[in-house]
């Protein structure tokens, strides 16, 4: 099994800046991809962005140009730099991995899941 916990959340002014972090530990062998997702209030659970092991990247197009995913395999630990943070990106966020990366942000292919860090970015 996979454990991951998230760190790095908090609350910032609209137009701010957050960078959160991921700890990955336990049967991380066979980790293939790690993706970030997000959910408000009274909405679905949605992908934020996600990353290989080989580096290649995905966004959500809503944080495109504003969010970066990157990880430290040495470290085992997934990043999401957030940047131009709006009211509209307040959420829990949570880190989750997988086996495989199929470029479409879908949480049902993501197996583990950390208890997640909350954001909240104010106007």
């Amino acid at each position: 099994q996979v454990k991951l916990v998230e760190s790095g959340g908090g609350s910032v002014q609209s137009g701010g800046s957050l960078r959160l972090s991921c700890a990955a530990s336990g049967y991380t062998y066979f980790i293939y991809c790690m993706a970030w997702f997000r959910q408000a209030p009274g909405k679905e659970r949605e992908g934020v962005a996600s990353i290989n092991i080989e580096g290649s990247t995905d966004y959500a197009d809503f944080v495109k140009g504003r969010f970066t995913i990157s990880q430290d395999n040495a470290k085992k630990t997934l990043y999401l730099q957030m940047n131009s943070l709006k009211p509209e990106d307040t959420a829990m966020y949570y880190c989750a991995s997988a086996d495989f990366c199929s470029g479409s942000l879908r949480a049902a292919d993501f197996g583990d899941w950390g208890q997640g860090t909350q954001v909240t970015v104010s106007s």
